[in-house]
């Protein structure tokens, strides 16, 4: 086998209008290295036959060739003794609970501090060969679970799965103020005016379609804790709609302001529904609250058995 993983994809509607680097790095997972590699060949990145740049926007029934090689995915990820929480692992694919303040990958001044990292450490105890190959991603501040792939083929099937909205994610998250209804968010979300990280919500033809559903669990007419859905995969999603409706998530600085509750986001992906790349059969996987999570909800009186 010569490593090479070549994919194609057909667009589909939920990727419509979506920058071509955004769905690489956040649907696909791909690293910078992965990414800078497929840039470097003549058939690395092509739209319907054409070679494309990163700066491409999908569109429905795009065919998307990547000629992908395993070996540059696995970048460099020195491993780290990192303690892991490992809520489900066979041998295609690893699910974890990552907690709050840990980022997913390496990046700039996080070279031996991420989720990679302590993978890494731990494959090379059972001496196993390590590629990071990350489902799907969380913020730094954002825990929850985190789904990685073992081998090639099976990042191959979930990315695809993924791509065609095949994927269901659940979040618990604290917002501000009392919310008694469920409801849906449904609002383009666009990266802020010369700004990398911060998103907003902008007008229906600009930025990316956004659809997020929310359903309170407790409220103490101060706070609310719901369970929320996002349809759509945008960057900051969950965050964005939550600040756009009123209701900032608790300690959401970007969006909001600091709490007292909690030293960052309230947000956590509590559950991920997904098909098995091997057997076909229909996983769900649930990751509790912990930590600073388990305490707010104590604080606001929510019933943490029934949050998950």
């Amino acid at each position: 086998m010569n490593g090479k993983m070549p994919m194609e994809i057909v667009i589909t509607e939920a990727e419509n209008g979506k920058c071509l680097r955004d769905y690489l790095k956040k649907d696909l997972g791909m690293s910078r290295a992965e990414l800078s590699h497929l840039k470097s060949l003549d058939t690395g990145i092509m739209i319907n036959g054409v070679r494309v740049t990163v700066r491409a926007v999908l569109a429905t029934g795009d065919v998307l060739f990547l000629d992908r090689d395993d070996a540059a995915a696995g970048e460099n990820v020195m491993p780290g003794d990192i303690p892991l929480d490992i809520i489900y692992e066979d041998g295609d694919i690893i699910a974890l609970n990552k907690p709050a303040g840990m980022p997913t990958h390496p990046s700039h001044g996080h070279y031996y501090d991420t989720l990679a990292n302590g993978l890494a450490f731990y494959f090379a105890k059972k001496s196993i060969p390590f590629v990071f190959r990350a489902v799907n991603r969380l913020d730094r501040d954002t825990s929850g679970i985190v789904l990685v792939a073992k081998n090639r083929a099976s990042a191959y099937r979930i990315s695809s799965e993924m791509s065609r909205g095949g994927i269901k994610k659940t979040y618990i998250a604290a917002a501000v103020g009392a919310v008694y209804q469920s409801g849906t968010v449904i609002a383009n979300i666009k990266r802020r005016y010369e700004s990398i990280i911060e998103r907003t919500v902008c007008p229906e033809n600009e930025g990316q379609y956004a659809e997020t559903r929310y359903a309170p669990l407790y409220t103490d007419g101060k706070v609310t804790l719901l369970e929320v859905r996002p349809v759509t995969g945008r960057t900051h999603q969950i965050r964005v709609h939550m600040a756009y409706i009123g209701h900032p998530l608790c300690g959401d600085t970007l969006y909001g302001e600091e709490s007292e509750l909690i030293g960052r986001q309230a947000l956590h992906c509590s559950r991920l529904e997904f098909t098995h790349p091997t057997t076909g059969e229909r996983i769900i996987l649930s990751a509790p609250l912990k930590g600073d999570m388990e305490r707010l909800c104590r604080r606001i009186g929510a019933d943490i058995a029934g949050a998950v």
